[in-house]
């Protein structure tokens, strides 16, 4: 009978590689046979004991840290919470020149680090990011906006969002 813990773990380990887009049969092929479909989902069930070697290496297989999968994180919660409507295109944003948008491709990685969001193609950022981001590049969020929309870093609905929001708070 699986512990609380290990059940908790693996549903851990089953969210990431969901947030991924993977089958346990994709994880198997992505894998070229190192993690077998089996063995992941009865690590996901909670039925298998994984020992810490082996979630290490498929921590580094998922590239997320290992304390993600660890029960007990609260950072995994924090991700569930209503979604905003500002979208990155972090696909996009990793094909950018890093001089311009270095600083917006740190921001994001810390954003998902703190939320456990691993999924590597897209990242909802809040309101208030994007005022934190309009400091750092030294620009209106508006502006900054428009600029990431150029980019194709940031869905086009963002101008709008922004744009009310900003003027809501007097700016």
């Amino acid at each position: 009978m699986p512990s609380e813990y290990a059940k908790t773990l693996g549903g851990k380990l089953r969210a990431i590689r969901q947030q991924q887009g993977l089958s346990l049969h994709g994880v198997e092929e992505k894998s070229k046979g190192r993690w077998k479909a089996v063995v992941v989902g009865s690590y996901e069930r909670g039925d298998r004991a994984v020992t810490v070697q082996k979630l290490a290496e498929l921590a580094d297989f998922y590239g997320v840290p290992v304390g993600e999968l660890l029960p007990g994180s609260a950072k995994a919660a924090a991700a569930a919470a209503a979604p905003p409507r500002l979208i990155l295109d972090l696909e996009a944003l990793h094909h950018l020149d890093a001089g311009e948008a270095g600083p917006l491709t740190r921001y994001a990685a810390t954003i998902q680090a703190q939320r456990g969001d691993y999924n590597g193609k897209v990242l909802s950022i809040r309101q208030d990011d994007m005022r934190t981001l309009a400091v750092i590049y030294d620009e209106s969020p508006t502006t900054l906006t428009e600029r990431f929309i150029s980019w194709g870093v940031l869905n086009p609905e963002a101008k709008g969002d922004v744009e009310e929001t900003t003027e809501a708070a007097g700016a």
